[in-house]
């Protein structure tokens, strides 16, 4: 059987189709009263965010402590761009003394049934339904992302790739599989895959006594202060430095054993962070589709103007290097070039320019652990 295009892209933002946003939250005792009026904050808050369509929020009806807000959004990108900005974090601030647990969950609108969306709403459905269900792996991906002090960079690394792995088993259902950690000048990027329940993968390994002895160690060296004994510091720290997957294609064409890991960094000029994940994502997807490309698997990693791709490549890394940065051709290196920071002028267009502008994009290997029964 071939494979579809379709059938390779496991995960996208791109497209197009309708975004359903599920929070379920469990509120401390006698919270309901200040939940409210922070929830009402929120809502008008939200309620001017263009792609916002609309939200509800709904109670237990046999649980009175449990509480679930849904939110339609008109397709992925504005709500990863409302999500990840600063103002969100403030917004949210108000709910987090009201909440003893939470859980977010994405999905886009892939059916409907029963009275047409038009007619429940006053105003037009606005974006398209998913096309056809995406087909995974069961892999959950996803990144954070931190800088460190100047100078501290070669410490860092060292702190960060001396340490015994956790344990991989979480429960009978969610197993962390794989940890990669990259480093570009005093930028630290990692990024893990699950098997299951991400949020639930992620708690478990930050208690881990390894992990938090690492976690203490680089304190000192973080641009950002943070108190990981804080609740509030801590959620305040990994809620910036989240780095959501936007895309996820694979080509399926060489063995796991025939491929290497790397990771290239891309700082985009100021609001057009998502423009440049989304034209990296549309060559992966090309690259996917030919079957003389040496790329394996592709996940891009975006937020604000911050995008990391992390491919598979099988072969020499940059034995094809306009291929390995994303261009195809002088017109997608021109595209390039208007969002890159710092990059209208003199993009690679031959294989030797880009070979110069690979070697600055990529990110350095410090660590890459996959767990013993993957």
């Amino acid at each position: 059987m071939t494979t579809t295009l379709s059938e390779r892209i496991s995960q996208s933002a791109f497209d197009g189709s309708r975004l359903r946003v599920i929070l379920l939250l469990d509120l401390h005792d006698g919270a309901q009263n200040q939940f409210l009026e922070a929830y009402e904050h929120m809502r008008n808050q939200v309620a001017s965010i263009p792609g916002h369509i609309s939200d509800q929020l709904c109670q237990s009806i046999e649980n009175p402590s449990q509480w679930l807000i849904t939110s339609e959004w008109e397709s992925a990108p504005p709500f990863l761009a409302w999500v990840n900005s600063e103002e969100h974090v403030a917004t949210v601030q108000p709910l987090h003394s009201c909440v003893r647990d939470t859980r977010s969950l994405r999905f886009s609108v892939l059916r409907e049934t029963g009275v047409a969306f038009e007619q429940r709403t006053p105003e037009p459905a606005k974006g398209r339904l998913q096309a056809a269900p995406r087909l995974g792996d069961g892999v959950v991906r996803h990144a954070l992302t931190f800088t460190v002090k100047p100078g501290t960079e070669e410490m860092v690394a060292k702190i960060l790739s001396d340490y015994d792995s956790p344990q991989a088993r979480v429960d009978e259902n969610t197993r962390l599989c794989r940890t990669s950690l990259f480093m570009h000048g005093n930028r630290v990027v990692r990024a893990v895959e699950v098997e299951g329940d991400l949020m639930a993968a992620l708690r478990h390994v930050s208690r881990q006594p390894e992990v938090r002895a690492v976690e203490e160690a680089i304190n000192p060296y973080l641009e950002q202060d943070r108190d990981l004994s804080d609740p509030d510091s801590a959620r305040m720290f990994f809620t910036r430095a989240a780095l959501p997957t936007v895309h996820h294609v694979k080509a399926g064409r060489h063995a796991a054993a025939d491929v290497q890991r790397h990771a290239l960094f891309y700082q985009a000029k100021e609001g057009c962070g998502m423009a440049l994940a989304r034209l990296l994502a549309g060559q992966d997807e090309e690259a996917a589709d030919d079957v003389a490309s040496p790329i394996e698997s592709s996940t891009i990693f975006q937020r604000d103007d911050i995008v990391v791709r992390l491919l598979e490549v099988s072969g020499p890394f940059d034995a094809q290097p306009t291929q390995a940065l994303g261009i195809g051709g002088a017109r997608k290196a021109a595209m390039l070039g208007r969002l890159l920071d710092g990059g209208a002028n003199g993009m690679p267009t031959t294989d030797q320019e880009a070979a110069r502008f690979l070697a600055q994009a990529e990110m350095s290997l410090i660590t890459d652990r996959r767990a013993t029964e993957s």
